[in-house]
């Protein structure tokens, strides 16, 4: 089963349990994977279902993006908001594989800075253009990126 029938399946099952906030965060996601849908039309590429690769792309970004909502949330002190937002990153996370631990995500961006012959910052590119492939949704990015320019020595 790919990840957009699981998604699709996990909101049938919301709505038999009538559990509205899962239902909620479901029907975001699949708006997304809509829009998504829609935009690869217009540009070319023609109908078909998403690529669980695109599917987990999607559901990074809104990630991050409530995470930012919820760093605004309570700044200006509204945990009832940050505390929705908290809540709809824990049903999009249930659709990311298991996150790999800092020991591992230390040991492929030391593989990708072998492999890539980096020298120094400048080559940052060519390091985060082999690990972004390897390690989309399984580590979070931002911090990729840190490690890397640290090791690089920025």
């Amino acid at each position: 089963m790919s990840l957009e029938e699981r998604v699709r399946e996990d909101m049938k099952a919301a709505m038999r349990a009538r559990d509205g906030a899962h239902l909620s965060a479901i029907r975001l996601l699949l708006a997304a994977m809509k829009q998504r849908e829609v935009d690869e039309r217009v540009s070319g590429r023609g109908p078909g279902g998403l690529a669980d690769a695109e599917v987990l792309g999607i559901i990074e970004k809104m990630i991050k993006q409530r995470r930012e909502s919820i760093a605004q949330y309570e700044k200006a002190g509204r945990s009832d908001l940050a505390d929705a937002e908290k809540f709809e990153i824990g049903v999009l996370s249930s659709y990311l594989p298991q996150q790999l631990d800092e020991g591992e995500v230390a040991q492929a961006v030391l593989a990708a800075l072998s492999e890539s012959g980096a020298a120094g910052v400048k080559d940052m590119g060519k390091v985060m253009a082999l690990l972004k492939p390897r390690l989309a949704g399984r580590a979070d990015m931002a911090k990729v990126s840190a490690l890397v320019k640290t090791r690089l020595g920025g």
